[in-house]
């Protein structure tokens, strides 16, 4: 006949079991709300299930029924709804949700408490077969926050493997980096100076001796650069007036003052536009430079009166070009000459680097950090100049001083210097 206690209820249908078990919710006419399972072949196994639901919804880990037959598709709309990232990540989220995830679990018409670790390690599977490791894993990093995003309102616990437990042992494929000399970064200034001018001379060096991010500086502009910061200096918190006075007396162009480039903001776009945002990870620092690109920073200011301290070749934000393509490409990669009466755009042959052949142009900025650790500046003022959030008793209790930075001046200086006797003795 089934049995009846309290909040669980068994009954028999045809030649199965079905539990009923109050969700702790109410309908609207105030009658109780009940969630139930058919398919147990004795009331034993039946009421236990419900006695274990109602153990799951006192200690807030129960996920209702209707909760878990959510759609892959429609969580997905919800978590994309509900994000909250700068411009490039939603961007880079979005086309990892599009392209790999959304596809793969809408021809399978899955629903969110389907996806246990089996499915998880299918999809995994699925998404390596079919990109490089760097891609898979960004898609994967990705599809892990939405399920750990989904509870436990949708599933219970996230399938994510956090660690590798089974399978085979992959290591993780490292970027082959090579020494950076001065010499390349000369070259690689040069072919910029040839490409798009002096301000690309002095955009290369300005990241080699930096450590600027490619945003950064596309963003930067006459206030925040040297000659004229920090006098320029909008300050636009008021709530920052120690530091600008401060900012006045340690950097500038007078006296003992140490020359030096604001980080404020970076350029990205957002909903078709060129917007200015804070830095990435709100790395807001000063970096002082050597004395020798005080000297290129000045005279490239005083050869234009745009705006931006680095101008792209027609004018106007270099954030607005695909800089990789359109002007890192022939830079690092090199282009042969093109001439003749009837060629419309001549252009001169621009060599080869074989250093950076082929890659990034972001090693620029972690050939700076490795020139700083070669000259065994201290780790506070190396993270801190790279943009990089200390943690720690370190984090806490350090910061950057007038020796340390001036120490990292001189490091500077000194590599530019070697740097022209060389070419100097190759001259003679």
């Amino acid at each position: 006949m089934g049995q009846i206690h309290r909040n669980v209820h068994v009954e028999w249908r045809g030649g199965t079991c079905r539990v009923k078990w109050w969700s702790g919710e109410f309908l609207e006419n105030g009658r109780k709300r009940y969630e139930s399972k058919g398919g147990f072949t004795d009331e034993e196994s039946a009421y236990e299930h419900g006695q274990n639901k109602l153990y799951e919804i006192r200690h807030g880990t129960h996920v209702k029924n209707r909760d878990g037959a959510t759609l892959m598709s429609d969580w997905l709309d919800d978590w994309l709804a509900g994000m909250n990232h700068r411009p490039l990540t939603e961007r880079a989220y979005r086309s990892a949700i599009e392209t790999h995830i959304r596809p793969y679990f809408a021809r399978q018409r899955a629903s969110v408490g389907d996806i246990d670790i089996l499915a998880y390690r299918a999809f995994k599977k699925h998404v390596h077969s079919r990109l490089k490791a760097s891609s898979a894993g960004n898609v994967m990093m990705v599809f892990g926050m939405i399920l750990d995003d989904a509870v436990p309102r949708l599933i219970k616990t996230s399938p994510v493997e956090r660690t590798k437990r089974r399978g085979k042992f992959t290591k993780k494929p490292r970027e082959r980096k090579k020494d950076m000399a001065p010499e390349v970064v000369e070259q690689l200034a040069r072919n910029a100076e040839t490409f798009f001018g002096y301000q690309g001379y002095v955009f290369i060096w300005t990241m080699a001796v930096t450590g600027m991010r490619p945003a950064e500086l596309y963003g930067l502009t006459r206030e925040y650069s040297y000659p004229n910061w920090p006098a320029s200096d909008p300050r636009p918190d008021a709530d920052e007036f120690e530091r600008y006075e401060e900012d006045l007396l340690r950097y500038g162009d007078e006296g003992e003052r140490m020359p030096a480039i604001r980080v404020e903001r970076q350029v990205q776009y957002e909903e078709s536009e060129l917007r200015f945002f804070a830095p990435k990870y709100d790395s807001y620092r000063t970096l002082v430079v050597p004395v020798f690109l005080a000297e290129m920073l000045k005279k490239l200011l005083e050869s234009h009166d745009s705006q931006w301290v680095f101008p792209a070749k027609q004018g106007g934000c270099l954030g607005v070009v695909n800089f990789d393509y359109v002007y890192w490409r022939p830079i690092a990669d090199g282009i042969e000459e093109r001439k003749g009466p009837r060629v419309r755009n001549p252009r001169p042959e621009i060599p080869t680097v074989p250093t950076f052949k082929g890659k990034r142009l972001y090693l620029l900025r972690h050939g700076h950090k490795a020139w700083l650790d070669e000259d065994g500046h201290a780790t506070f003022a190396v993270e801190s100049r790279m943009g990089h959030e200390v943690p720690g008793v370190e984090g806490v209790y350090s910061s950057v001083t007038v020796p340390m930075e001036r120490a990292i001046m001189k490091t500077m200086q000194e590599r530019w210097d070697g740097l022209q006797e060389r070419l100097n003795g190759e001259k003679s």
